[in-house]
């Protein structure tokens, strides 16, 4: 009927019926004769029938309106069904449950034993919980756990892990970013607090105990984690080994724990400037860490109050609460003691950093996500290496065996970039410290062996 009095039916589809709506407050309402929605299982179009001499100015308008803004993704099937059988045959219904009559071979799989396994699940499980719904089965608490710590325990694909616990690929990277951050926000005030003075001296004892290193407040170092190359991007994440990466700063502890991270910075900025601009570096220069007072070095009264320092490697500026190693090869007696010295109690941080990249495998692979996912990921992982070696009984000790490994693979080292001058004060403070470990009161048997 309409034909005949010069109209045209045409079909638009979904996307198009606010532009339509809008098209009617431009003015074409005048043309627009009826609009008649019909549904579909795949899709929902709609019926436009206008004057066939304003058409192409409507379609024009709806096109432009249509520029820039991604179509609508028409799914194909709402569950797959290799994926309606995951009770069935999904890993975690199947293997996971056997899993837990035998708690090595949990371990080994997850990297928690099913005590530590359920203690996370508390913690993070009423956040990660979704809403049942009548349309299907929600993903359990534990069974996202068990996504995730897959995925961190060894590096695979979403889509490799997807078959396995028989969900989509898109639900697992959807996953994995989700309980990251829950394992972040839930337990990064328990396992990660920001110190104190008091937690502060706490440290300082533990290296004068266990590294013989006095006012020392923890080892300091960064790693290059390798990602796959974001798009646009540029070289910001390109670092001087020919990959892109996001850079891990970590300050650790006497017991191989992280004190401080900050994740995320340009994969080709340098060890000294991703201090600067890390909000640890700004804090450190501002004073505003809450650091112990300065004190004596131990049985050395006589060369006054010293401040209490950061262990670092060379690739940083030596700061009054920053030492750092001397440079050169040909150095005289006192100054090769205190490098050995810095060196041993610095390669807490090289341990741990061996430590994160042997336990959880991704580190051994290129990080396939964007920055953003990468940054949650690292975080993660800190997180559960703190949580694997933090006593409950308040007393810190180390529940692993720890073996000194030089980390490969998507962990990498960070070489110096700059001068790094240092101040008259910083190099005074460096120059008490060599001429204290060489002296009676501060000399170990075990450094004559440098000489």
């Amino acid at each position: 009927m309409a034909e005949r009095f010069g109209y045209q039916k045409y079909e638009f589809p979904e996307r198009f019926q606010k532009r339509t709506e809008r098209l009617l407050l431009l003015g074409y309402d005048h043309r627009v004769i009826c609009v008649i929605s019909t549904n579909s299982l795949t899709e929902k179009t709609f019926n436009i029938t206008v004057n066939m001499n304003a058409r192409n100015r409507i379609l024009a308008i709806a096109l432009a309106m249509d520029i820039g803004e991604d179509p609508a993704v028409r799914r194909r099937v709402w569950v797959h069904d290799i994926n309606r059988g995951r009770r069935q045959f999904g890993e975690y219904h199947r293997l996971v449950q056997e899993l837990r009559l035998d708690d090595a071979r949990f371990k080994s799989y997850f990297r928690l034993n099913r005590q530590q396994f359920e203690e996370v699940l508390l913690k993070i499980g009423p956040t990660i919980a979704k809403m049942q719904t009548n349309y299907r089965e929600t993903i359990s608490p534990a069974e996202r756990l068990c996504i995730c710590l897959r995925y961190l325990s060894t590096g695979d694909s979403f889509r490799s892990i997807a078959f396995s616990y028989r969900v989509g690929f898109c639900t697992v990277a959807r996953i994995v970013r989700s309980v990251c951050e829950a394992i972040w926000e839930c337990m990064v005030s328990d396992y990660m607090p920001v110190p104190g003075a008091e937690a502060w001296r706490k440290i300082a004892g533990d290296y004068e105990r266990l590294w013989a290193f006095p006012n020392c407040l923890g080892a300091m170092d960064g790693k290059h984690v390798v990602i796959q190359a974001p798009p646009s991007s540029g070289s910001q994440y390109f670092n001087y080994k020919g990959a892109f990466s996001i850079v891990l700063l970590a300050v650790v502890d006497a017991h191989y724990r992280f004190t401080l991270v900050d994740v995320g910075a340009y994969g080709r900025s340098s060890d000294g400037g991703t201090l600067a601009s890390s909000a640890f570096g700004t804090a450190l220069r501002l004073g505003n860490l809450d650091l112990p007072e300065d004190r004596p070095l131990p049985g050395a009264d006589h060369l006054g109050p010293q401040p209490h320092v950061f262990l670092a490697d060379e690739a940083f500026p030596l700061r009054r609460n920053l030492l750092r190693p001397y440079p050169g090869q040909h150095l005289g007696g006192e100054r090769r003691v205190f490098n050995y010295r810095l060196s041993h109690a610095r390669r807490m941080v090289e341990c741990s950093f061996g430590i994160l990249a042997t336990q959880w495998r991704l580190y051994r692979r290129v990080l396939g996500v964007s920055p953003e996912v990468a940054e949650c990921v690292v975080k993660a992982t800190c997180i559960l290496h703190n949580f694997l070696r933090w006593d409950h009984d308040g007393e810190d000790v180390p529940r692993t065996t720890i073996v000194p490994t030089e980390s490969q693979g998507a962990v990498q080292r960070i070489p110096r970039v700059g001068s790094n001058n240092a101040s008259r004060e910083a190099a005074a403070v460096r120059e008490t410290f060599t001429s204290y470990f060489s002296s009676p009161d501060g000399r170990v048997p075990w450094q004559d062996s440098i000489l």
